[in-house]
């Protein structure tokens, strides 16, 4: 069991101010697998002050030199990746080779690549008469959450790092352990005290510090749309900046010359990974009309294939769920969508065939989903596909954009360009144009109530940067 009883502050391993513990939990067994501290208002408070006392030093540092730092960070990272590896498999559920490639390289890569471009972007351009400088904007409050702890994480702390910004994070208490190890990574690579700094802890009690506090100049929150929205009320009454990546009810349209068969696995494959908990999940599957009952059995074949199991058990496609309070309610939606009349392909309520602990539920899909219905409106955060039909193209694009969210989404159609068509009409963050793979450089975020503020690459590192224009007499 992994133990941590003290918080990285100011450069140090110190004792919290409160004696409360919170105790993470093996989503596969249901155990304990580590304990870490329940900090308290004093310790964000005392973390935010030495971010702020650190701040002039690491803004006044070289790009090149906070470039090389970042390498440091990604070097022991990469060194640590068996560890990481197994914490994160054991507090998210993601089957342990997807963890090692997914929850552990992504991260990895993203130091790497922030470490780039801290050495390769332009801080400064003269404009006219004018030089316009690109200067970070202070102390970042990065409040992350459970279902890519690692990399969400990184796509915050190391691009504000990046920048020139002080840091203090709060990890999400149901998935700290790997933000430990980080701290562990950091601290051996040598940055300046007070430039990064750790306080795990409850949302209502840290989070709110961090985000009310008047030394924090920026909060980046990444979480549900109701948290969201009480970040963006407490940090209103600073005017700090705020970066918001909420939730999801993506869409995936299959047009009628796609090819079914690989659409259809493709868009089961983006709803489950992760077993659902990913917040751009496809987790609509809107099909003609007139090809439903192909698109029924293709997806009901596909999701059928994922067997559930340990995530440490190679014969394992899908783990279980982070928490027993995110299985619970992915149970309800279940049941919801039965109790609205949906068609129950495959799947439904209860535990999966011969397991008796671990926070699993069975992958499920829903056939004849009305738009207006719960789980067609909804972020599950679950292996739920609702499958919708449409008359023509147009309904299509109207029932994809009726949606309160708009994070990530897919087009599939017999041409790349005909979907590129489609895909501009969709009111969303991302779009995969027939399978399109994921791009760590290209910006990740969302329309509506998905959010706003851009993560990944050089759009990330722009979110922690403010312009200075300086004006020379010519």
């Amino acid at each position: 069991m992994k133990t941590y009883d003290k918080l990285y502050i100011d450069g140090k391993w110190i004792a919290p101010c409160g004696t409360g513990t919170i105790d993470v939990i093996d989503s596969g067994t249901e155990q304990v697998m580590g304990r870490i501290p329940e900090g308290v208002e004093a310790d964000a408070e005392s973390a935010i002050a030495a971010a702020r006392v650190a701040f002039d030093g690491w803004a006044a540092t070289s790009a090149a030199q906070r470039g090389d730092y970042l390498e440091r960070i990604a070097a022991n990272l990469k060194a640590r990746t068996d560890e990481l590896a197994a914490l994160i498999a054991g507090e998210v559920g993601m089957p342990l080779k997807l963890t090692r490639a997914i929850q552990v390289g992504s991260p990895v890569y993203n130091w790497s690549a922030y470490a780039q471009l801290a050495r390769s972007f332009e801080f400064e351009k003269r404009v006219g008469n004018s030089l316009v400088v690109r200067e970070p904007v202070g102390v970042v409050a990065a409040i992350t959450p459970w279902n890519y702890p690692l990399n969400q994480i990184t796509l915050k702390v190391a691009a504000a790092l990046a920048a020139g910004c002080t840091v203090v994070l709060k990890p999400s208490e149901v998935a700290p352990l790997n933000a430990f190890v980080l701290a562990q990574a950091i601290h051996e690579a040598g940055l300046p005290a007070g430039v990064f700094n750790l306080v795990s802890g409850y949302g209502p009690v840290v989070g709110e510090v961090l985000a009310s506090h008047p030394s924090v100049d920026m909060v980046s929150f990444t979480g549900s749309t109701r948290a969201g929205k009480r970040v963006s009320e407490l940090a209103s009454a600073t005017v700090k900046r705020v970066a918001l990546e909420l939730g999801g009810k993506s869409a995936s349209v299959i047009l009628d010359d796609a090819d079914f068969a690989a659409a259809v696995k493709g868009t089961v494959s983006a709803c489950f990974l992760n077993s659902g908990q990913t917040c751009s999940a496809h987790t609509r599957m809107l099909v003609p009309e007139a090809r439903y009952d192909e698109a029924r059995a293709l997806a009901k074949q596909a999701a059928e294939s994922y067997v559930p199991g340990d995530p440490r058990d190679e014969k394992a496609r899908l783990g279980p769920l982070a928490s027993a309070v995110q299985q619970a309610r992915v149970q309800q939606y279940i049941a919801k969508g039965i109790e609205e009349g949906a068609e129950l392909v495959t799947g439904g309520a209860g535990l999966p065939d011969g397991l008796s602990k671990g926070f699993f539920v069975r992958p499920t899909v829903f056939g004849r989903v009305h738009p207006k219905a719960t789980i067609a409106q909804e972020e599950i955060f679950g292996p739920v596909l609702s499958i919708l039909t449409y008359k023509d193209e147009e309904e299509a694009i109207r029932i994809a954009n009726d949606s309160p969210y708009g994070l990530g989404g897919a087009v599939w159609a017999g041409s790349d360009e005909r979907a590129q068509a489609v895909a501009r009409r969709l009111r969303t963050g991302q779009v995969d144009i027939n399978g399109g793979a994921w791009n760590m450089a290209a910006p990740f975020g969302g329309f509506k109530q998905s959010g706003f503020g851009r993560e990944n690459g050089v759009y990330g590192l722009e979110e922690y940067l403010e312009f200075k224009s300086m004006q020379f007499k010519v």
